[in-house]
């Protein structure tokens, strides 16, 4: 994805970008105060439902990825602010499932261009800030810092640090596209619009995905948790083709 997809706002590095070597020393003293793990910390304001899922993220694997970060806020339709650490710095990301946006005090071109590989998810809370046209007015930031959820979820999804599929979507399964999924905003071309294409009208295996011409598993990996991340993916595990992938273990 191109930087020029997002406004520029404030160059990366400003004062208004907390130090992470600061806000580390925060979270320290929330550990302290609570009395609790580093996890119940960092989640403990957040809806039950919520903290469910992030924790199994966390059990898992012993922390969460951005993605799996987004694609939770999404699938619990919450509003949730996500710290990231970025470089020596920290870039508060707001998620608004419902009005579909993403609020950041740092261009966002720049985050997704230079730094995405590097992010590191230090802690999450409920969003203070509204959307744009919110009621509470006094809470709602910037216009030119609110940006489209849709070209940030394929980001994360096609250029993040993850290379599996999400929890939700991984097993013995097939995948197809739904016919209601425009990806009209985004920039895509070449083989992977000629996969969506397909996909569209077939069900496919993530084995099979990964032999089709200019892919391979990554690329079908990264592809699948795209997909799903727009709510444009239809997962069967009844399909003959996913009993077949679970009967041989593939």
């Amino acid at each position: 994805m191109k930087g020029e997809l997002f406004d520029s706002t404030i160059p990366f590095g400003e004062p208004e970008l907390l130090k992470a070597s600061a806000y580390r020393r925060y979270l320290d003293e929330l550990e302290v105060d609570t009395g609790s793990g580093r996890t119940s910390a960092h989640l403990s304001q957040l809806s039950p439902s919520l903290q469910a899922d992030l924790w199994r993220h966390e059990q898992h694997a012993g922390g969460y990825e951005i993605v799996e970060a987004v694609a939770a806020c999404i699938r619990h339709s919450s509003r949730v602010t996500i710290h990231l650490q970025c470089a020596e710095r920290v870039v508060p990301l707001t998620v608004f499932p419902q009005e579909r946006l993403v609020h950041c005090p740092m261009n966002l071109g720049e985050l997704i261009e230079r730094h995405l590989s590097q992010l590191h998810v230090m802690h999450l809370e409920p969003a203070m800030l509204r959307p744009p046209g919110d009621a509470a007015h006094e809470l709602v930031g910037e216009a030119r810092l609110y940006h489209p959820l849709t070209p940030l979820l394929w980001a994360l999804a096609m250029r993040g640090p993850r290379r599996e599929l999400l929890p939700e979507i991984a097993g013995p399964a097939v995948y197809r596209v739904s016919p209601a999924l425009d990806l009209g905003a985004l920039p895509i071309s070449g083989a992977l619009r000629a996969a969506i294409d397909r996909l569209h009208h077939q069900a496919i295996s993530l084995s099979g995905l990964a032999a089709w011409p200019a892919f391979d598993r990554e690329r079908a990996v990264r592809l699948l948790n795209a997909l799903y991340l727009q709510a444009g993916l239809i997962v069967s595990r009844s399909h003959p083709d996913a009993v077949r992938e679970s009967w041989f273990g593939i």
